[in-house]
C-alpha cells in the first residue's frame, strides 16, 4: 500500500471514529432522557419496548489494597500479560 493510500485509510477510519463517538454520543444523551423520564421506576413499558434500570451489586478486587497488606499474596497471584494497542496519532 503506498503513502497516498495509507494517509486516505488513516482519514477515513478518523472521519468513521468521528461518526461513532457522534452517534454515541447521541445515544447516551436519548438514554438519559429516559432514565430522567423513569426517575426511580426500575421498569416501564412503551408499546413494545420494556425499559428496565435496576441497580446491581458487585464484588471487585482491590488489588491496590491487597498490594499494600499481603505484597507476598498479591505478587504471587500476579499474572502479567501482553496486548499489541493499535493508536492512530
Amino acid at each position: 500500500m503506498s503513502n497516498t493510500e495509507l494517509t486516505s485509510k488513516i482519514r477515513e477510519l478518523r472521519e468513521l471514529e468521528a461518526l461513532i463517538a457522534e452517534a454515541q454520543a447521541e445515544a447516551e444523551a436519548i438514554k438519559d432522557t429516559l432514565k430522567a423520564h423513569m426517575g426511580d421506576q426500575e421498569e416501564l413499558r412503551a408499546g413494545e419496548y420494556k425499559i428496565t434500570w435496576k441497580a446491581v451489586t458487585s464484588s471487585r478486587l482491590d488489588s491496590k489494597a491487597l498490594k499494600a497488606a499481603l505484597p507476598d499474596v498479591a505478587r504471587a497471584f500476579t499474572k502479567q500479560t501482553t496486548t499489541r494497542r493499535f493508536v492512530v496519532a
